[in-house]
C-alpha cells in the first residue's frame, strides 16, 4: 500500500471516439498506480471486435489489462461481456442474441473491488456508447459515480468531439480529472495547434501527449504523461469522496 490511504476506488477511461488509445492509457493508469504502492486491476467489462480462443471470446484490449494488472485473475474476472462482431456493442448484442446486463458488469466491478485498492475501467467506443435501446455506457458510469479520463485522439473533429463529451460529463455531475492527448496521426498538420486550442476550451488537467510512435510499447509511454500530476490529481480527487 502506497502513503495515502486509498481503497477500493475505481477510475473509467473514456475517449472521444474508438480506437483513440484507451487501451493504452488505462494501462498507463494501472502501472501509475502499481509504481505508487497499489494493489490495481484493468477491467473491461463489455468488448466488441474480439476473436476465439479455445472456445472463448477475448478481447486483445482485455488481455493488455490483465497483462498490467498487479493481480493476475481469470478472463472472464476482467472481461465479462464480449462480442467477436466489431461494431456497437449494442449492436453486436442484437446480432449475437446476448443481451448486455448492467447487473453482471456492476457485480463484475463490485467483485474486484474486494481484491484491490483501484480498479481501471476502459470504456467502449466514446461517452455516449449504446449498451442497449434504453441504456449507454455513460448512464452505468453516473450509477456508479466514477471518476474519468478522457482520451482525445488528435485528428479532424476532435475538439468538438472531446468539449462535447467534457460537457456532457460535467452535465451529469461527474468528475472529469483530467485528459491526455494521443497522435494518431504521423502527419497532422496543425497537431500543436490542436493541443493549444483544447488546454483553453476543455477547462481540464491536461496530462500530456502520446506522439506518433510506430510500435509503442506501454511502458514508454511513462516519458510522455505527467505522471506524479496525475496521481495527485487523482489522489485529491478520491479524497473528496
Amino acid at each position: 500500500m502506497g502513503f495515502y490511504i486509498v481503497n477500493n476506488y475505481s477510475i473509467f477511461v473514456t475517449g472521444t471516439d474508438t480506437n483513440v488509445g484507451k487501451t493504452l492509457v488505462s494501462c498507463m493508469i494501472l502501472r501509475s498506480f502499481y509504481l505508487h504502492g497499489y494493489s490495481v486491476v484493468g477491467y473491461k467489462p463489455v468488448a466488441s471486435g474480439c476473436y476465439k480462443d479455445i472456445g472463448m471470446i477475448k478481447s486483445k484490449d482485455a488481455e493488455l489489462l490483465i497483462e498490467n494488472s498487479s493481480i493476475k485473475l481469470d478472463y472472464t474476472l476482467v472481461n465479462p461481456i464480449s462480442f467477436l462482431h466489431s461494431t456497437s456493442p449494442d449492436i453486436a448484442s442484437k446480432i449475437s442474441g446476448k443481451k448486455i446486463s448492467l447487473k453482471k458488469i456492476t457485480d463484475g466491478l463490485n467483485n474486484l473491488k474486494k481484491l484491490a485498492d483501484i480498479i481501471v475501467i476502459e470504456g467502449a467506443g466514446g461517452w455516449h456508447t449504446p449498451l442497449s435501446s434504453k441504456k449507454m455506457f455513460s448512464d452505468w458510469v453516473k450509477s456508479q459515480n466514477l471518476l474519468i479520463v478522457l482520451v482525445v485522439a488528435i485528428k479532424l473533429g476532435c475538439i468538438n468531439h472531446a468539449i462535447l463529451t467534457v460537457e456532457s460529463i460535467k452535465n451529469r455531475n461527474l468528475s472529469c480529472v483530467g485528459w491526455v492527448a494521443n497522435k494518431i496521426s504521423e502527419d497532422f498538420k496543425y497537431y500543436e495547434k490542436y493541443l493549444e486550442t483544447l488546454e483553453k476550451k476543455l477547462q481540464i488537467p491536461y496530462f500530456g501527449d502520446i506522439p506518433f510512435i510506430k510500435n509503442l510499447k506501454i511502458n514508454n509511454i511513462e516519458k510522455f504523461i505527467n505522471l506524479k500530476m496525475f496521481f495527485e490529481k487523482f489522489i485529491n480527487n478520491f479524497n473528496k469522496f
